[in-house]
């Protein structure tokens, strides 16, 4: 119980304020707490990190699919025998492995944030810093993921959540 003035606690009964003075008339009312940050945007957060991931996946598998197909034909297909071929093919696979790494770690980052998980944080905020780089959709998650978990109120909050959920 709070007075309406200054925001100092007053206790039941009690007619004046002891800050400020003012007089306290009616009932004392409690004032409700809102929701922090994190539990405001933590679900929209996990729901965004399972659709990019969704994305990332599509463009690994394309990539891929291209790096081990149409590259490894390309010769056949016309191309003069002086292009550089050799080397893109491993490339382009490569980093389409790369991209269906970073996508199954963010489905396993928005699971834990729907789910609370302890660790998830963590790992939304490493692949926070990570998504930077991939204008637009990327960086806008990117900065959103930061801009949620990254506070240090906003650990406290997260890990108060976790421990509510696992004690619940």
């Amino acid at each position: 119980m709070f007075c309406d003035g200054c925001g100092e606690a007053v206790q039941p009964g009690q007619a004046f304020c002891s800050r400020c003075g003012k007089q306290i008339v009616g009932p004392v009312t409690a004032i409700q707490q809102r929701p922090g940050r994190v539990q405001t945007h933590l679900q929209l957060l996990g729901i965004l990190w399972l659709a990019i991931s969704a994305f990332n996946t599509i463009g690994g598998v394309i990539l891929y699919i291209l790096a081990n197909t149409l590259l490894a034909h390309l010769h056949e297909m016309g191309a003069p025998p002086e292009a550089p071929t050799g080397f893109l093919r491993p490339l382009l696979s490569v980093v389409a492995i790369f991209i269906l790494a970073k996508a199954a770690v963010g489905f396993m980052a928005g699971w834990g944030l729907l789910h609370r998980e302890p660790w998830a944080r963590v790992i939304a905020l490493v692949l926070g810093f990570i998504s930077l780089f991939n204008i637009p959709f990327g960086t806008a998650v990117g900065v959103y993921t930061l801009w949620v978990l990254l506070p240090a109120q906003s650990q406290q909050e997260y890990d108060s959540l976790a421990v509510a959920r696992a004690a619940g």
